[in-house]
């Protein structure tokens, strides 16, 4: 299917080049645009020793031609890109690295999770890595976590077990995609913009489901009405999870239950909070599907610090605590973070404007002594606080927002960067803001 095509890559990056050179073995006569010409120069320079040509700083009218048998696309370019309009309007297939990889993956004797929702993701995923890896067994972790599935293709073997990480964004080009275990974390209002209403974010996220049948397991939130909703008519067996209410795994007086017997008291959890109590739960249901022995599961989730940029503890400087929660590119990141101190709060707030309100933040905002507004959602950021009577002050960029918030702070006080907006204003991805927060916390311990 893959071999001696002529295959048009649009968007390098890592899942580009990831497709690039994996497609490069099969005859393939291939061309990657991207453009940004700032792509890594090892990277470009491996490509065309592969013979793959490279175009990169724009997007000319003339390369994508009617003779090219599939377009593959980065997830978070749009589908109303000129390519991507011409390659629909002459039958062109557009397919993302995901879906790519799944061509293969689907041949092997493999066992595949695929972990997806608003928010949760990296650290469902990332436990349920853990555990599979604790049990023994041959297990990958890859997807939208920073780990493109074709740089793992080579590697998995039959019998494997392979946990993929879902965005919304290749959520939109996955046709064929089908997980053995499909989690449903939690739905939101989210990426409005890249699919254009609420709508079709519901339905975009309801594409991981689309695959199964009765043989396979869907892990879905009891308590979020609209996974509920779009779940209702899916072919899959069902296992819910909860943090209010008796079902198959639940929260109840400081317990976590399976199949109503307690099963770990959450004092023993290194995570605290709720939501993060949700995911330890989907972590369970998953590996319990995959008959992972009880002490193998316990012994992760009693130790299982957190995912890096995702309510990340820093360091204490001067009795002032600094968190990373950089992955917080929404407002209910946010407020999961802003819900789980009960300290004053100095947040650090701001990114890409989106053209989203803010409002909803709110209720949640009691902690909060003052915001400090950064990034190109600044302006909105403090019309927001200027309507809430929330103290904010506006800077430029997260160097100077880290050493206000350092100035204002007292003892006691914690410095949260959680700004509920993308990167992409100032950065390429959120986990480049969160390493240059925590060099910045580095750098004002040393002075």
């Amino acid at each position: 299917m893959f071999e001696n095509k002529k295959i048009f890559i649009l968007g390098m990056a890592r899942s580009g080049y990831e497709a690039a050179k994996f497609l490069s073995k099969y005859n393939n006569k291939i061309i990657v645009n991207d453009g940004n010409p700032n792509q890594d120069i090892e990277h470009v320079e491996e490509l065309k020793r592969l013979g793959i040509e490279v175009i990169l700083g724009d997007h000319p009218d003339n390369i994508l031609t009617y003779d090219f048998d599939y377009l593959i696309k980065n997830p978070g370019i749009k589908d109303n890109h000129k390519y991507v309009l011409y390659a629909n309007k002459n039958n062109i297939k557009v397919i993302n690295e995901m879906e790519l990889a799944y061509y293969f993956l689907k041949n092997k004797n493999t066992n595949i999770i695929g972990i997806t929702g608003t928010n949760g993701k990296t650290t469902t995923t990332t436990l349920i890595y853990e555990i599979i890896k604790k049990s023994g067994r041959n297990v990958h972790l890859t997807g939208n976590i920073g780990f493109p599935v074709c740089s793992f293709l080579d590697k998995i073997k039959d019998n494997d077990y392979v946990v993929v990480e879902v965005s919304i964004q290749q959520l939109v080009n996955l046709d064929m995609f089908r997980p053995h275990i499909a989690v449903l974390t939690n739905i939101s209002e989210a990426h409005i913009d890249h699919v254009g209403s609420y709508e079709n974010y519901k339905n975009t996220k309801k594409k991981i489901f689309q695959r199964q049948d009765k043989n396979d397991y869907a892990i879905i939130n009891k308590e979020n009405s609209d996974c509920l909703e779009i779940t209702n008519d899916i072919n899959s067996t069902k296992l819910y999870f909860s943090s209010k209410n008796n079902t198959d795994i639940y929260l109840k007086d400081g317990y976590i239950y399976y199949k109503d017997e307690k099963y770990i008291k959450t004092d023993s959890l290194t995570l605290v909070g709720n939501h993060n109590y949700e995911n330890i739960m989907c972590a369970i249901l998953a590996c319990k599907l995959l008959n992972v022995s009880d002490d193998d599961i316990i012994s992760v989730i009693t130790t299982f610090k957190g995912v890096e940029h995702r309510l990340e503890y820093v360091k204490t400087i001067n009795g002032i605590k600094f968190y990373n929660d950089s992955k917080a590119t929404n407002n209910k990141s946010t407020m999961i973070a802003l819900d789980s101190f009960s300290t004053p709060i100095i947040l650090l707030m701001g990114g890409l404007d989106r053209g989203n309100s803010f409002d909803e933040l709110a209720s949640y905002m009691k902690n909060v002594k003052l915001v400090v507004a950064f990034g190109e959602s600044k302006l909105r950021v403090k019309d927001f606080c200027d309507r809430f009577n929330i103290d904010c002050k506006v800077v430029e960029n997260l160097r100077e927002a880290t050493y206000l918030a350092y100035d204002n702070s007292n003892n006691g006080d914690t410095i949260l960067l959680s700004p509920a907006s993308a990167s992409w204003d100032q950065y390429k991805k959120f986990e480049d803001r969160g390493k240059e927060f925590k060099d910045l916390v580095n750098e004002i311990e040393g002075k």
